[in-house]
């Protein structure tokens, strides 16, 4: 599984105060221990940093790439000059823009500047309005916008990544199952099949932060089985790690394992992980089952539930 290490996030109080302070040391150590945990790329995410937005691009990348190691580097802005500005000091082949959407401005001048700079190029399933719940209407999207566009000025299909938008299981929970539809969706519907992303995450926010670990590690698994190529993720999270060796590997070593092992079968079939899969004496695959059941919309998200 292709990681892209998310830690580098506006979002955060340590990465905003350190980019506040210019601490290049910070972005250095954070950007090499990301990389030493198996992250293959990096998620770069400054903002809109709509004034200093370019400067501020250049100066993280003289920051990161001396512990990046080969890694490459998600752009991750809405600000277009600072990602032109990114492109200008990273070599082809090595960069990646997140993103463009299928919005008429977005999707007019981002991909030209992919193809222009070599860049590979994350391609959101929304156009200007709501991201639509269905997984057939996202598929859409992809397909008679993002795709066609790409190939319009000149991208291979290859370098091109469809994300179709995972969203929050508290408050969005009805699109937790579409989006996984969706990724399987789009490994058949066009030839070559497109690269397939998501921000794995997004699936936990809002949701307590106990919680949250166990949210993305059965996800993953899921998305897995769907067809996902890459991920936007923490490459710290032991466990979630853990869990794609399982998948990759075919480790059916331990019970939670072998229950992981099926849940990745079951989705892959399109069918259900079913309680007679599981050992409900065993408290980690209780939690597993109740988690899965969530993420298929089939039984209503509260905090409380995944505690009980």
């Amino acid at each position: 599984m292709y990681i892209i290490g998310e830690n580098i996030h506006i979002i955060s109080p340590r990465v905003k105060e350190a980019l506040a302070e210019r601490d290049g040391a910070f972005f250095t150590d954070l950007a090499r221990r990301q990389v030493a945990a198996g992250a293959q790329a990096l998620d770069l995410n400054i903002g809109p940093r709509k004034k200093d937005g370019p400067e501020v691009m250049e100066w993280l990348l003289d920051c990161v790439c001396p512990g990046a190691d080969g890694a490459a580097f998600s752009l991750d802005t809405t600000n277009l000059a600072a990602i032109e500005a990114g492109l200008k000091k990273l070599e082809r082949g090595r960069a990646i823009i997140n993103s463009t959407s299928a919005e008429p401005e977005r999707l007019e001048k981002v991909p030209l500047v992919a193809a222009q700079y070599g860049a590979k190029l994350v391609a959101l399933t929304m156009g200007s309005g709501m991201i639509p719940v269905k997984a057939d209407e996202r598929v859409e999207i992809a397909l008679e916008k993002l795709i066609p566009r790409a190939l319009e000025v000149g991208m291979p299909v290859e370098d091109l990544i469809i994300d179709p938008l995972v969203l929050t299981v508290s408050g969005c929970q009805e699109y937790c199952p579409e989006c996984i539809e969706a990724v399987r969706t789009l490994k058949f519907a066009w030839d070559p099949a497109p690269t397939v992303s998501v921000g794995l995450s997004n699936v936990s926010n809002a949701v307590p932060r106990e919680m949250r670990p166990l949210l993305n590690r059965v996800y993953m698994v899921m998305l897995m089985a769907a067809g996902v190529d890459m991920v936007i993720a923490d490459p710290f999270d032991e466990d979630l790690k853990e869990a794609i060796r399982i998948v990759e590997e075919r480790d059916a070593s331990t019970p939670v394992g072998k229950l992981y092992l099926t849940l990745y079968d079951r989705t892959a079939e399109m069918g259900e992980l079913e309680a007679a899969d599981v050992d409900m004496r065993d408290p980690e695959q209780a939690e597993i089952f109740k988690t899965v059941q969530v993420l298929l919309n089939k039984v209503i998200y509260t905090d409380s539930y995944l505690r009980l």
